[in-house]
């Protein structure tokens, strides 16, 4: 028996551009402290990211849109 794909009925997150279109929750660390992750990440790979970096970097990007903006406020 052959699937019929075109019907989209799949079990995992669905994708545009290759990034899951799922909303995270909100993350625990405030959005200048994934910056400084991601600055680092970049800053160790020398400019270029091998495939596992790119992964990191779209993961910590996520991180980084749902980190509360308000965070980094209170913790000065």
């Amino acid at each position: 028996m052959m699937c019929d794909c075109s019907q989209g009925h799949h079990s995992y997150p669905r994708k545009l551009h290759g990034m899951p279109t799922t909303v995270e929750p909100a993350s625990e660390r405030s959005a200048s402290e994934v910056n400084e992750e991601i600055r680092a990440l970049w800053f160790r790979s020398g400019g270029t990211l091998t495939g596992e970096q790119r992964e990191e970097y779209r993961r910590l990007v996520l991180e980084w849109a749902a980190a509360d903006p308000q965070q980094s406020a209170r913790a000065a």
